[in-house]
């Protein structure tokens, strides 16, 4: 049963490094930013898919570096975990952000 659950998790990661190169892909555009409440908006989001996809990749690492090289295992480990943290905050922040901008029209 672990097993099926570890391989269920590595398919949503694969899903997801392919999802977060198509979300920077989208949000790559030459347009000006209308205002800088859209900027943060748009900064939030490609920082919240870059941090996602540096997680993916590490996490991608982990599984294909050989267990002996004890040092890289524990440099990717850590990557992964502030990586995770770093994507939460910024998907924490984005309606934070909307709810100062929207208190702040008031």
């Amino acid at each position: 049963m672990h097993s099926m659950s570890f391989l269920c998790h590595e398919f949503v990661v694969a899903v997801s490094f392919g999802a977060c190169v198509l979300g920077l892909i989208l949000l790559w555009d030459g347009k000006q930013p209308k205002d800088d409440i859209e900027e943060t908006e748009k900064i939030l989001f490609r920082m919240s898919f870059s941090y996602w996809l540096v997680y993916c990749v590490a996490f991608a690492l982990e599984k294909v570096i050989l267990p002996d090289w004890e040092s890289v295992m524990i440099s990717l480990k850590i990557t992964t975990a502030l990586s995770y943290f770093l994507t939460f905050s910024c998907i924490l922040s984005l309606p934070l952000h909307k709810f100062a901008v929207h208190r702040v029209e008031e």
